[in-house]
């Protein structure tokens, strides 16, 4: 052989060396991607499935919220409701005179000026106390007014039911 062929046959079994080391690299390469890439397809299943839990778990708290708050204000319209008949139950009753509002009136106070007899009789809650019979008009204001606060007692009952179950 001659040098030159020498040198030709060194130059190619280099050449085939380093193809088949790269090819070799290329495979291994190729086997390491793989392989991460299906660890990597494994955590994001993971985490996809920890998230789908998380958002099933957040969609039952909030449909449990809307049930209770739901059936707080059903309650709460079925007090105000209730209120509202009972107030005008009360305005009817002091309108047709089936009912009269009174008041005690002080039998120690000289500085009233009031000589209102005092009433008698087994109707009476407070014997032998001394009352005085309010105007219906002012009936009718009083029972106005005790019907706003019932109001907005129901309604304050209502505001802190509803904090309560958005807190909880």
């Amino acid at each position: 052989m001659t040098p030159g062929q020498i040198l030709a046959a060194i130059l190619l079994a280099m050449a085939i060396s380093a193809g088949g080391t790269w090819q070799v690299q290329e495979w291994r390469l190729g086997k390491t991607q793989a392989e991460q890439a299906g660890l990597h397809q494994g955590e994001l299943a993971a985490v996809s499935a920890a998230a789908a839990m998380q958002v099933s778990a957040e969609q039952g708290k909030r449909l449990d919220l809307e049930q209770k708050l739901a059936t707080s204000d059903q309650q709460h319209t079925r007090e105000l409701s209730d209120a509202q008949r009972d107030q005008a139950r009360l305005r009817d009753r002091l309108a047709t005179t089936d009912l009269r509002l009174s008041v005690l009136l002080d039998a120690t106070d000289s500085a009233s000026g009031c000589n209102v007899p005092a009433a008698s009789g087994a109707v009476s809650v407070v014997h032998a106390a001394r009352r005085a019979q309010l105007d219906p008009a002012h009936a009718q204001r009083i029972v106005a007014i005790t019907d706003a606060g019932d109001q907005g007692l129901i309604a304050l009952r209502a505001c802190q039911a509803y904090v309560r179950a958005v807190l909880r």
